[in-house]
């Protein structure tokens, strides 16, 4: 079970058919837009309002009509987020995707599209402008056409720019994201290994095995929001990560609290459960050459609301 809301639970009223025929990728769409599956759902309902008012006797492809819809909507939803998050207290991190630790059960966009939509590629996706962001999303994820051309000219369309304008966007913001993207592993077996390693260790209280896994020049990236305490800042480097996870473990583990293992937007990650069994932390990795090279530690109560509706198993 997933909380993604490109597998929700339908749109209301008739005529929603091509809408709801094309609901997991358009939500999979909204939320790499946006980061955030609140917002997400708000523009799949205000596209189902456009959908619903539209003469279809003359849209010939409702798919691209309504990808061009959700991304407009997107687009004009980013300006105020950004704005919104100069002022949020502390890292903004999105919402997670979770989902059990077994990958046959993950959602099938995210098994489909693997790192393109984790956390770590997302957070990168904020240094973006709106329109570097949808340029991105739309042409280098989700491959919007069959060739290069085509793909750039709905694109195009729908961001009311030229072809060759689009082109730069995208061309701009893949630069961007090599330059703030951390170096991660493919193989999901290694990164297993290490996410193992590390709970392993920080709930045994072995600063050691710590540091063992992670990377000498790590980053522990956390989001409380200010709403629950977290570090407001990166705090980078193998030994002071090791002495804060340890200090944060003492803190939290409570009896009857735990460590699960599952996995957060396509990729193994942990989930911290206290003692009443809600969802208090959701932990995202990066892993390279069987090291951890960043952590994202999501703990906003917010942006867990959907977590504690899913059930996560080891």
């Amino acid at each position: 079970m997933s909380n993604d809301p490109s597998a929700g639970d339908g749109l209301p009223g008739p005529g929603a058919d091509a809408l709801e025929a094309n609901r997991r990728y358009l939500g999979a769409v909204a939320y790499r837009l946006l980061g955030s599956f609140t917002d997400a759902e708000d523009v799949l309902q205000d596209a189902w309002l456009r959908w619903r008012a539209a003469d279809r006797s003359e849209i010939a492809d409702p798919r691209a009509f309504l990808t061009t819809v959700v991304t407009r909507l997107c687009y004009d939803q980013l300006g105020s987020a950004r704005a919104r998050r100069e002022s949020y207290v502390g890292e903004w991190l999105p919402e997670p995707s979770v989902s059990h630790q077994d990958s046959s059960t993950a959602p099938a966009e995210l098994a489909e599209l693997g790192e393109s939509v984790s956390l770590a590629l997302l957070t990168v996706l904020e240094q973006l402008t709106p329109a570097e962001r949808a340029a991105f999303v739309l042409h280098d994820v989700f491959a919007v056409g069959f060739d290069e051309m085509v793909g750039f000219d709905e694109i195009a369309a729908t961001l009311d720019r030229t072809p060759e304008a689009t082109r730069q966007l995208a061309s701009r913001a893949r630069r961007k994201v090599r330059v703030g993207g951390r170096r991660a592993t493919a193989d999901p077996a290694e990164h297993r290994r290490a996410v193992e390693a590390f709970a392993a260790a920080a709930t045994g209280g072995d600063i050691l095995g710590l540091m063992a896994v992670l990377d000498p020049e790590v980053a522990w990236h956390a989001d409380g929001g200010g709403i629950v305490r977290a570090a407001t800042r990166p705090v980078v480097g193998a030994d002071r990560v090791a002495r804060l996870v340890l200090g944060i473990v003492a803190r939290w583990f409570t009896p009857g609290a735990d460590i699960r293992p599952a996995l957060v937007n396509g990729e193994p990650g942990l989930l911290w459960h206290d003692d009443a069994g809600t969802v208090g932390g959701v932990l995202a990795f990066t892993v390279a050459g069987g090291r951890i090279t960043d952590a994202y530690v999501v703990v906003n109560p917010e942006k867990l609301a959907r977590v504690t509706r899913v059930t996560v198993t080891s």
